[in-house]
């Protein structure tokens, strides 16, 4: 995680001499961004530990989408039509789906529970923290590279040595690099979408990211093809029309 931080860092800030700094109304929102983000790498990190990717991931998105959809309302004003309320549930119901078959019918450890619990609610408060961010910056490019940069700097910090920091860049560069483009693409890609459009249905749409893993896992890792996984790429491309109407 943090050679992927770092990696994502490198790449953002050269291009801050393009784009400028965001304004002086984001910083604020830039603190609270990069705090509650080490909330959710810790969480994310530890609940992996206990039950895995596969479980994890999709339990904290879902978690994260029903957390936001009503927080929107509030601090926003967002409203959503029932279409979108009923894209946003298909959605939630797709993530959990596939938690359910990556499961099986082992239990779940309470200490998995309870991490996954509070990366949901981190993921949320990061989700609502960015989108106001974002508003306030003057432009999404400028705000997604210093978040990326204030990422990688808090990541040093946490593991209290900046040479120790390093070390793990240089270990895990090759690996790094490829996830880095692709995080900051992704990343400056939903700023610029909640700079635009209503938090809530685009956060949710964010997280059909879930089923295009399940294509390329069937596809290319020639994962099984379950019924599960079936059913949440249906309800996952049914809500995609309805989160349009929201």
């Amino acid at each position: 995680m943090t050679a992927q931080m770092v990696m994502s860092a490198l790449i953002g800030l050269p291009a801050l001499l393009w784009t400028g700094l965001p304004d002086a109304a984001a910083w604020p929102w830039i603190v609270g961004s990069t705090s509650i983000n080490l909330v959710i790498v810790t969480a994310l990190l530890r609940a992996y530990g206990l039950i895995g990717f596969g479980t994890a991931y999709p339990v904290v998105r879902a978690l994260s989408v029903m957390l936001v959809t009503p927080a929107a309302i509030l601090l926003s004003g967002e409203l959503l039509s029932l279409w979108g309320l009923l894209g946003i549930g298909l959605i939630v119901a797709s993530l959990l789906l596939l938690a359910i078959g990556n499961t099986g019918p082992a239990a779940v450890p309470r200490a998995a529970l309870q991490w996954m619990a509070l990366a949901g609610l981190a993921t949320a408060g990061y989700v609502l923290c960015d989108a106001q961010g974002v508003r306030r910056a003057g432009s999404p490019l400028a705000y997604g590279f210093v978040v990326s940069a204030t990422n990688a700097l808090a990541m040093f910090v946490v593991q209290g040595l900046a040479a120790r920091g390093w070390r793990s860049v240089v270990t895990h560069a090759g690996i790094a690099v490829p996830i880095a483009v692709a995080s900051t693409v992704s990343y400056l890609l939903i700023l610029w979408v909640w700079a635009h459009a209503p938090v809530a249905p685009a956060s949710a749409l964010r997280d059909t990211s879930s089923i295009f893993a399940i294509v390329i896992a069937v596809v290319f890792l020639r994962e099984p093809f379950t019924m599960l996984r079936l059913l949440a790429i249906l309800l996952s491309a049914a809500a995609v029309p309805l989160l349009r109407l929201a």
